[in-house]
C-alpha cells in the first residue's frame, strides 16, 4: 500500500514538473480584418470625421451619408454597399485649408476596420 502512495505521489510531481515547463505563446500584434459591413462601414466613417475634430452635422445612415464640418472645412462620407456586397467609403470635402485633412479622416478610417 505504502509503494503504491509513493508511487502515486512520484506520478504526481513528474506531471507537475513537466506541465510547468510547458508554455504557450500566442500570435501578438497582427489585427484581424473581418469583413467589412455596411453598419461597420459607417460607424468607422463617422468615427474617423471626429477623430479629427469634426463636428458631424448630419448622418443619415439610410441614405449612407454623414456630414461634418471643422472652421470653414466641409467633409461628407458617402457609404456605399456595392452589388458585390462589399462597401465603398468615399470622402470629399470642399473649403478645406489642410490639404492633408481627407488622408488623416481616410487613415483613421482604414486603423478603425483594422486594416
Amino acid at each position: 500500500m505504502k509503494s503504491s502512495v509513493n508511487f502515486l505521489r512520484a506520478a504526481l510531481l513528474a506531471v507537475a514538473v513537466l506541465a510547468g515547463g510547458c508554455a504557450y505563446y500566442a500570435p501578438v500584434g497582427y489585427p484581424v480584418a473581418a469583413p467589412a459591413s455596411f453598419d461597420r462601414s459607417f460607424t468607422a466613417a463617422a468615427g474617423a470625421m471626429r477623430d479629427q475634430g469634426l463636428a458631424i452635422r448630419s448622418e443619415d445612415r439610410n441614405a449612407g451619408v454623414i456630414v461634418g464640418s471643422a472652421g470653414s472645412a466641409t467633409v461628407s462620407a458617402n457609404v456605399r454597399q456595392q452589388a458585390d456586397g462589399s462597401v465603398r467609403v468615399q470622402f470629399d470635402a470642399t473649403g478645406a485649408r489642410d490639404p492633408a485633412l481627407i488622408d488623416r479622416i481616410s487613415r483613421g478610417y482604414d486603423m478603425r476596420m483594422g486594416r
